[in-house]
């Protein structure tokens, strides 16, 4: 009695096997980065109207036509700005792109750039006091060297004399009016007689009339 007939055992894939599988793996990598592409540039719409906005406020800032809507216009514009960056941190984040905390810590050349020194009387010498360019982590990977300004051992730099405050000067008249300059908020000159001068009198015209007359006489 004939039986099934047992089937021959699988040998290794051939090239096209692997070649088919390998072209199948690339797609699943190409479909999951266009999706997160995807996914990335949809995240930021909500920032480009969110500057869309800001960029409105700040014409508002510039037209302004009182120092109480100047006040009002640069607030509101601090604000959507404010909202703009954490906005965007929020959005790094969720893509795992974190900023590095280099203050404080010792410069590290492998994610830092030393681009200025400042003497400080008690940090240790390297130590970063503060950073001119953030610098970014996508997971663990660097994305973006931080760039930062390190102490050195001596005396804190004295602070930068502040400037006094320039008080507009009051507009005045047209030059082609031909119009005569306001004297208001000018000092005048104080009238003095000619007693408080202390100045000698000048004869008296009568006087010298009647003197003439006696010497004719």
């Amino acid at each position: 009695m004939n039986g099934p007939v047992p089937a021959a055992p699988a040998g290794p894939p051939s090239e096209v096997d692997k070649l088919r599988r390998r072209v199948e793996a690339l797609s699943r990598k190409r479909d999951e980065a266009e999706a997160r592409l995807h996914a990335l540039l949809s995240s930021l719409l909500p920032l480009d109207d969110l500057l869309s906005d800001t960029r409105r406020r700040a014409g508002a800032l510039h037209e302004a036509r009182s120092a109480r809507e100047a006040t009002s216009a640069a607030v509101a514009l601090s604000e959507q700005i404010e909202a703009a960056h954490l906005m965007l941190r929020g959005e790094l984040a969720r893509h795992d792109v974190r900023p590095m905390e280099a203050v404080g810590r010792a410069a590290d050349p492998a994610e830092m750039r030393v681009v200025g020194t400042e003497g400080h009387p008690s940090a240790p010498g390297g130590t970063v006091l503060r950073e001119r360019l953030t610098g970014f982590r996508l997971g663990a990977a660097m994305l973006r060297p931080a760039q930062v300004v390190v102490a050195v051992p001596g005396p804190a730099p004295e602070p930068e004399p502040e400037l006094e405050p320039i008080v507009p000067a009051e507009d005045g008249p047209d030059p082609a009016s031909g119009a005569a300059p306001s004297d208001r908020g000018r000092a005048q000159p104080r009238r003095t007689t000619r007693s408080q001068r202390r100045l000698p009198r000048k004869p008296s015209a009568g006087r010298g009339r009647r003197s003439r007359r006696s010497g004719r006489a």
